[in-house]
């Protein structure tokens, strides 16, 4: 039962500060976060490419209080884009974006968010990749899909994630799995309310297949945002009954999580991508990651004992 008092601690500013101060943390972070900054960054880019993987980048920051803070978000996701164009690996480097980061939650929020993204989504355009929204909690997600519905009547590729745990989630899947679409299924990663959202796993991983059969009956591109063994077995008998190609659909999982399973995966012949996050503002991304799985919190408690 961590996983959802790890989530309230994902925003809880005192408890920031104490997990940011103590000097065992950023050693054990940077198995999940791949660099504070943009250049070092790119050589484990390019390390995911040589291997034969494809990444999606995350610039870390969310819940942002003002418009100039949305603007260097903005900025820094250009700056991103800068940086990976000499790569040259078009849609193999794509980036992954987090509204709220962009100022959805401020006053005209929904707008301001748009404009900002719609900046990003046209410099990734001009590089030959593309942007997937980030879901955040409940309260988001209308505004969200709604941004992703307009920017894809110019920017068609633009990609959106979906959430299996919220129970609107499979109407959202069939509106989503049209032609030409991009949708991560995932399972969800924020502390929700019973009134929106499945609180027993078992409950969740049932919806997650549902939404899955959805998508991957679809005219879509289904993304399988998942680490787990048995979904991903689903997800390839579900893409076989469905008479897709290997290239139909791909899968994603985070950096530093399962790692082998990354590179088997891509030696089969399946599209494999990697969830690649950095920057400074770690902290609610790295709360998140502990309290998704059992095997990450015992991950960071030993670290903790063996470094104390």
């Amino acid at each position: 039962m961590l996983g959802p008092v790890l989530l309230a601690a994902a925003r809880s500013d005192s408890i920031r500060r104490v997990v940011s101060a103590a000097p065992v943390t950023k050693p054990v972070v940077t198995r999940f976060i791949a660099g504070e900054s943009v250049g070092e960054t790119m050589p484990v880019v390019q390390e995911m490419a040589d291997r034969g993987l494809e990444v999606t980048l995350d610039v870390l920051g969310e819940d942002i209080t003002d418009p100039a803070e949305a603007l260097r978000a903005r900025d820094a996701y250009l700056r991103l884009v800068d940086a990976l164009k000499p790569l040259g690996l078009g849609a193999g480097a794509e980036m992954s974006v987090k509204l709220s980061s962009f100022g959805q939650a401020l006053s005209g929020g929904h707008d301001l968010a748009l404009a900002n993204v719609r900046t990003v989504v046209e410099a990734a355009a001009e590089i030959g990749t593309t942007v997937t929204l980030d879901m955040e909690d409940h309260t988001t997600v209308d505004s969200t899909l709604a941004i992703h519905t307009e920017l894809r009547e110019t920017f068609p590729q633009t990609g959106a994630v979906v959430q299996s745990y919220l129970f609107r989630t499979e109407d959202d899947c069939r509106i989503l799995a049209a032609a030409g679409s991009r949708v991560r299924l995932v399972k969800g990663a924020y502390k929700e309310p019973a009134t929106v959202a499945y609180q027993d796993k078992a409950e969740v991983d049932k919806a997650y297949v549902r939404c899955l059969k959805i998508l991957m009956a679809g005219e879509g591109y289904p993304m399988i945002g998942s680490h787990d063994p048995r979904i991903i077995a689903i997800g390839q008998e579900l893409a076989r009954r469905a008479g897709r190609k290997l290239d139909d659909y791909e899968f994603q999982m985070l950096y530093g999580i399962r790692a082998e399973e990354h590179d088997r995966l891509a030696a089969e012949g399946h599209r494999m991508r990697v969830y690649i996050a950095y920057g400074t503002d770690w902290y609610g991304y790295f709360m998140r990651r502990l309290a998704e799985r059992p095997a990450n919190l015992a991950f960071f408690l030993r670290s903790l004992a063996t470094r104390g």
